[in-house]
């Protein structure tokens, strides 16, 4: 009987220790700051004709705050910063490209049902402003236009507080680019798309609060 006892006594703690960890999770999520580096990519016909980008280009920067007001679903303020270069056969150009964006934000993952408990499927998506500054004694060719942005991260959990991520988002750029004569006038100019992939760390702000 005693025997019997401790068994359960054990599978009691056991369960007590999972269920604890996992509403951990959920009372972390409320605020949160998100930073990652990585990639990215210029869409070609964001620039003059005969004009492009290297293909794959460092660094990109990602800064963001984020606030969920469920655990399904809220808010996010972020920056980005990108810098690209000319590519082969082209003449010379460095742009810096910046971006602020609010996004609203989804996460899917009890919906998805076959994700491991510490892992998280992230939707995000909003409107902001890009800002495109070609460096050296290209600045007049500067640039100021709305975009879209659209997301997909992938969130696992490496500690209470602390995540690990990667996220792949779609810059679209709202805006028509002025016409140069010639083209190389227009060198460093861009108002076109930017793919971005990167790796990053999401840390908790909230403590031990409930988003519901």
């Amino acid at each position: 009987m005693r025997h019997n006892l401790k068994k359960y006594l054990l599978l009691f703690s056991f369960i007590v220790v999972v269920s604890n960890s996992s509403a951990q999770l959920k009372e972390t999520s409320k605020w949160k700051a998100l930073i990652a580096l990585g990639f990215n990519s210029p869409n070609e016909g964001g620039f003059v004709e005969g004009v492009k980008a290297q293909f794959l280009n460092f660094p990109t920067v990602n800064l963001g705050i984020q606030h969920m007001f469920k655990n399904q679903y809220g808010l996010r303020l972020d920056f980005g910063f990108n810098r690209f270069k000319n590519d082969d056969n082209v003449p010379d150009f460095k742009v810096n490209y910046s971006r602020i964006n609010a996004q609203f934000v989804f996460d899917p993952s009890d919906m998805i049902g076959f994700l491991p408990q510490l892992m998280r499927t992230i939707l995000h998506a909003g409107p902001g402003l890009s800002f495109v500054k070609p460096l050296g004694t290209l600045g007049d060719n500067k640039q100021t236009y709305l975009n879209l942005l659209g997301g997909l991260e992938i969130h696992y959990a490496i500690k209470e507080r602390l995540s690990i991520y990667t996220d792949i988002s779609y810059i679209y750029g709202l805006t028509s680019l002025d016409d140069y004569n010639p083209a190389l006038d227009g060198l460093g100019a861009f108002n076109g798309d930017i793919l971005n992939i990167s790796i990053g760390l999401s840390v908790s702000l909230s403590g031990c609060q409930y988003c519901d």
